[in-house]
Parts: C-alpha cells; sequence; structure tokens
C-alpha cells in the first residue's frame, strides 16, 4: 500500500510563488494546505490501521490454511454479526460452558467421594507430616506434596484460584497416588494401598472420560466459531473504514486540484535563470529523489516515461506550475539531502547510482542546448 503522504509533498511552500502583494491571498492558501496535511496524516494513520489489520490477516490465513474449501466457502456465506451480538453470543456460550463444566465437576465429585471413602484412603486425605514422620528427604523425592483436602479446597475455592476444568483435578488425584508410589518402597503398605486406590479411580474416571472429551470438542468448536465471527466483524469494520478513506481521499484529491489551479493562477512566471538553475539542481539529485521529480513531470504530462532507461528533459516545455512544484521539491530536497550528507560524512550520497543522476543531467544538458541554437524572437 503507497503512502498517503506522496500525494501531497509539493504544497507546504507553495505561496512563495505568489505575488507578494497578495499577503491574504497567500496565507489563505497557506491554511488551505495546513488542512490537507492534517487530514493527509489522519488517514494516513487510518491506512496504516487497515494494512496492519489485513497484514496480520494474511498470515493467520497462511498459518491456518488446512481447512477445506467447501469449509471456506462456508465461512464466506456466514452473517455477520454486529460486535454488540458478538458480545451477547460470547456471554451466553461461557455461562452454558460453566454451567456444563459445574455438572461434570459434580459428576466428579462422586468419584472422589467413594474413593476418599475407602478404608484405606485415610494415609491421603491430609498432607504428608513431613516433620512429626521424620521425613527429612521427603521434598528432595517429591516436586509437588498433593493430598486430598488441597483437592477439596481447590475444589470448592471461590475466588478464581480453583480448578477451571476436570482434567486438572484429574491429574492432581493422580499425583498423590503417584507421589505415595514414588516415595515408599514397592511392597510397602502405603505403596500397595495407593496403587489399588490409583486403579479403582482409572476405572471410574473411564467412565466420565468421554464426556469430558465431548465437552471439550465442543468447546474447541465454539471458540472457532467465536473466533471467526468476531473476525467477520473486524473485517466488515475495516471495510467500512476502506470506504470511508476512498471518499476522503476522493475529497483531498478535488481540494488539490482546486489548489494546483489557485497556484497556476497566482503564480509568477518562472525566469529564464530560474529554468537554468532548476535543471541543474534536478541533477544533484538523488536517485530516489530524482525519480520523484521525474513523477512531478509525469503527472503534468500523460505521455511522459518517468522509468525509462533514457530520459529527456524539456524544462522550458513544462507548464508555470510542474516548474514551480519542482523547485518547491527539489530545494526541500537538496536540503534534507545536505543535512544527511553532513551527517554521515557526505560519502554514501556521493557515490549512490551516479549512472542515472548522469543521465537525467546529461537529458537537460541536451535540452538546453538545444533551445539555445534556437533563433530569438
Amino acid at each position: 500500500m503507497e503512502p498517503v503522504m506522496a500525494s501531497v509533498p509539493d504544497f507546504s511552500n507553495a505561496e512563495k510563488a505568489i505575488s507578494e502583494d497578495n499577503s491574504a491571498e497567500a496565507g489563505q492558501f497557506r491554511c488551505h494546505v495546513d488542512e490537507i496535511f492534517q487530514k493527509v496524516d489522519e488517514l494516513e494513520q487510518k491506512v496504516n490501521e487497515v494494512e496492519q489489520f489485513y497484514l496480520n490477516t494474511s498470515k493467520k490465513q497462511q498459518s491456518s490454511s488446512k481447512g477445506s474449501s467447501i469449509g471456506k466457502e462456508r465461512d464466506k456465506e456466514r452473517h455477520v454479526p454486529s460486535m454488540k451480538k458478538q458480545q451477547q453470543d460470547a456471554s451466553r456460550r461461557e455461562a452454558a460452558a460453566a454451567k456444563r463444566m459445574q455438572e461434570l465437576m459434580r459428576q466428579f465429585g462422586t468419584i472422589l467421594r467413594q474413593i476418599t471413602q475407602h478404608k484405606w484412603a485415610w494415609p491421603f486425605m491430609q498432607p504428608v507430616d513431613v516433620k512429626g514422620l521424620g521425613l527429612h528427604d521427603y521434598y528432595e523425592v517429591i516436586e509437588k506434596p498433593m493430598d486430598f483436602s488441597t483437592i477439596k479446597n481447590q475444589m470448592e475455592a471461590k475466588d478464581g484460584t480453583g480448578y477451571k476444568n476436570v482434567r486438572e483435578i484429574c491429574a492432581d488425584v493422580r499425583l498423590v497416588f503417584n507421589n505415595a508410589m514414588k516415595y515408599n518402597d514397592e511392597g510397602s503398605d502405603v505403596y500397595l494401598m495407593a496403587k489399588t486406590l490409583l486403579e479403582k479411580f482409572e476405572e471410574k474416571w473411564q467412565v466420565l472420560l468421554p464426556k469430558v472429551t465431548e465437552e471439550e470438542k465442543r468447546r474447541e468448536e465454539e471458540e472457532a466459531e467465536a473466533q471467526l465471527d468476531m473476525q467477520l466483524v473486524r473485517e466488515a469494520a475495516h471495510a467500512k473504514m476502506v470506504r470511508e478513506i476512498s471518499n476522503e481521499l476522493y475529497e483531498v484529491d478535488t481540494h488539490l486540484e482546486q489548489l494546483r489551479e489557485t497556484v497556476v493562477q497566482k503564480c509568477r512566471k518562472m525566469s529564464t535563470e530560474e529554468k537554468r538553475n532548476l535543471g541543474t539542481a534536478l541533477a544533484r539529485l538523488s536517485t530516489e529523489d530524482l525519480s520523484k521529480a521525474l513523477e512531478i513531470i509525469a503527472q503534468s504530462n500523460p505521455g511522459f516515461q518517468a522509468m525509462a532507461e533514457e530520459v529527456e528533459i524539456d524544462i522550458d516545455a513544462q507548464n508555470e506550475s510542474t516548474l514551480w512544484r519542482l523547485k518547491f521539491f527539489v530545494k526541500d530536497a537538496l536540503e534534507h539531502q545536505s543535512k544527511s550528507a553532513a551527517s554521515t560524512g557526505g560519502n554514501d550520497n556521493r557515490n549512490h547510482n551516479n549512472k542515472r543522476k548522469k543521465e537525467i543531467g546529461d537529458a537537460i544538458g541536451k535540452t538546453a542546448k538545444k533551445k539555445s541554437k534556437k533563433p530569438s524572437s
């Protein structure tokens, strides 16, 4: 996407070309120019926002390009929900999912009660009394201690620190028994008790697991659908922004055309000396600025080939508007070029693509020679 600022680079000093007797008109012109630049700055921010959005969208589409063409066609036909409806749907989905998860946790709680009520469950009901039992190496062997009272507290927590899903509880129940089997010798009472209860737990867990898997799959599908809806909402919003930018750019272009006409009407005629100095200054431009200068000429000369290998510029053939636009652009470009050269030692720009600059300079020189040979009127 081309930078918006490229559309209005050369009106900032145009009032200098207006007769000094028309200071009021010059001030009014300056005001119009300031308004345009402010408008262009706003449009540039919007364009950057839209460009970044579609850049991110493109990356996401490339990373998730595994979807079938049928699925993509279905996505295109989806109704684009409003942002408010999207938020309402998200709240309803979250509430329904939370309710379903609560039911799964209730069913898991039944399994947990059956395990904890077993006659061999008593060693695992409370945290291991490491100090009382003299288990000095316990924390060296066991990285994360776990017991059923801790699990129960986590299940009943109301401050948001509790379990988020059933699999988290399942993992901690297994940890209780695996810790006991890891620390105690195989064949010991505690080891056998832990192993037996773990097997009973796994049997009961396998009964509940299909429901857990089904819920997880449902949640995943709902999340994917919600993300797609949100993406469609954002795309619709940015599509609207693009339309607005297009309309605003049209207004800016119209305003610019009016200002160009004003410049043509109010600018004094450029002298022969000024034209000659302008031709000399053009040859001093960097390759990048020289290309921009050629684009300025091309704007008022549709047949001019700015990107051709050999370019011949007839300074005397340019209209006054183009000449003044070139003069202001060249002046600003050379000032910036001079500052850049001073900061870098002046060596970088000096040797950059001299061939192209020489070609343009030679073209200007050829035209100047042709004009000098014409008989004076």
